[in-house]
């Protein structure tokens, strides 16, 4: 029960909002955890040809991390179609975990506004104006039929 506390809280609307290091956490997690599962189908792909640059488990994690960053250096690169097609998936994958924890990160340096919750904010002040514009209306019509009333008993016959 604990844990879960540090990994959300709950706002005044009911949404879980997941803090920023549990987030993080997860998302490297899967970078990695990716990484290490795919550096073993890279590197018997690699070692089928006989011919690659990807000769040991360490070349292909370092082949598929650059990958995942996209930086690429170009020192290890698969050959075999099976090699290609596991350095594309990383990249796909990569680029998309990167991209959260880089935007993660300019989140807590920049403070980007949650949009989310603003737009929950700025939905219950609507709510709120709605009901009390419904309050004013009915207290309008009140004074309307006692104006009605008022003017049938002054108004000569």
């Amino acid at each position: 029960m604990k844990l879960s506390k540090q990994m959300h809280t709950v706002d005044e609307f009911g949404v879980q909002n997941y803090s920023g290091k549990f987030l993080a956490l997860i998302a490297v997690g899967t970078l990695y955890g990716t990484i290490t599962l795919f550096a073993f189908l890279l590197l018997y792909f690699e070692q089928q040809t006989g011919k690659s640059n990807i000769t040991n488990y360490a070349d292909a994690f370092w082949t598929l991390q650059m990958s995942a960053s996209t930086i690429g250096f170009g020192d290890h690169y698969p050959i075999s179609i099976g090699g290609r097609i596991i350095v594309a998936m990383m990249f796909y994958i990569g680029v998309g975990l990167v991209g959260f924890i880089g935007a993660l990160v300019a989140d807590k340096i920049v403070g980007f506004a949650n949009t989310n919750v603003r737009n929950r904010e700025l939905r219950k002040q609507n709510d709120e104006l709605l009901k009390h514009n419904k309050l004013l209306e009915g207290k309008i019509d009140t004074l309307l039929r006692h104006m009605e009333k008022f003017n049938n008993k002054n108004s000569p016959q």
